[in-house]
């Protein structure tokens, strides 16, 4: 082979070279676990006798009985309407929240607006573990400050851990980590709108409303469908707020949520194969309601192109 074409196979194979690692990485951390799981999700343990000895147990064929087992699971049926409703709350309030933050520091008359930025954008970086234990006892009516000020005024004292209102504060937990995130990204497609569109506006004698609903809204609709994504994929996949204020309430169950659910299965019960099922089902539903919203978005964006 000429050093020529040596050097040509070279030009070529490099954009290759250049993927290899990020193709390795996401063979052995994403494609591979996904395969296991369904690989597991269609096995199950076959128990002979009692179940002792040496080969009592065996791991055989099970079809799709894993996953008729899961969708007819009243527990986990339970907790899919849980997180609808828990859905809901926090999805619409979190996304207008960071809209209007996004929308009231691009105005220009804002102040310390880098600080303000910062101050709604800290909460996200808790992590969510921490960020639930904090809330969990600022609800807790012994220890929490907030009780300590109503007893004082004289005013009720709701019970934010039992009955309708634990929605509202596993909610609020939600909403108060991730409305910063979403808020960035707004803010940064706002920022991004150019100055012309703004000073045309403003000499046609658009007031700020106005150019906020009619000009700044449409503009970062795009912006919008994207947090609106990342925001239906961490309400379907809701674990760490349950299960942090668990300890501190008896009404949140050990399968409040469905990915609570296939945690018990795979490490309480140790039936990792009905928690496997379980997990593709709640990737699957994942992944229809995402690519259904974004289908639809984009049809909504060509119809208005098309205007």
């Amino acid at each position: 082979m000429t050093s020529a074409r040596r050097k040509a196979y070279g030009v070529k194979g490099a954009p290759y070279a250049f993927l290899l690692p990020a193709t390795i990485l996401f063979a052995l951390f994403f494609a591979l676990p996904i395969g296991y799981a369904i690989w597991l999700s269609l096995h199950k343990v076959q128990v002979k006798g009692l179940g002792l000895g040496s080969g009592a147990r065996s791991e055989v064929w099970a079809g799709l009985e894993n996953y008729t087992d899961a969708l007819t699971d009243s527990e986990l049926l339970a907790g899919a309407l849980r997180v609808l409703g828990y859905g809901a709350i926090v999805v619409p309030v979190m996304l207008g929240l960071a809209l209007l933050f996004a929308l009231m520091l691009d105005t220009e008359r804002v102040r310390l607006a880098p600080v303000t930025r910062l101050a709604i954008f800290l909460p996200y970086a808790i992590p969510g573990v921490v960020a639930a234990l904090l809330w969990g006892f600022l609800y807790l009516p012994d220890v929490s400050p907030f009780y300590f000020v109503l007893d004082k005024l004289g005013l009720p004292q709701p019970d934010l851990l039992d009955g309708g209102g634990l929605y509202a504060a596993l909610s609020n937990i939600a909403v108060w980590g991730g409305t910063g995130f979403n808020m960035i990204v707004i803010y940064t497609s706002l920022q991004a709108i150019p100055a012309e569109v703004h000073e045309a506006a403003k000499l046609d004698g658009a007031p700020p409303l106005q150019i906020a609903l009619r000009i700044k809204i449409p503009m970062v609709a795009p912006s919008l469908v994207l947090t609106f994504f990342f925001s239906i994929i961490a309400t379907l996949q809701v674990f760490s707020e349950p299960t942090t204020l668990k300890p501190l309430t008896n009404s949140v169950s050990t399968t409040w949520s469905p990915l609570m659910k296939v945690y018990v299965d795979a490490f309480g019960k140790g039936d990792i194969h009905s928690a496997a099922a379980g997990a593709v089902i709640i990737a699957l539903v994942t992944l229809v309601l995402s690519f259904g919203f974004l289908r639809a978005a984009n049809s909504r964006t060509k119809q208005e192109e098309a205007r």
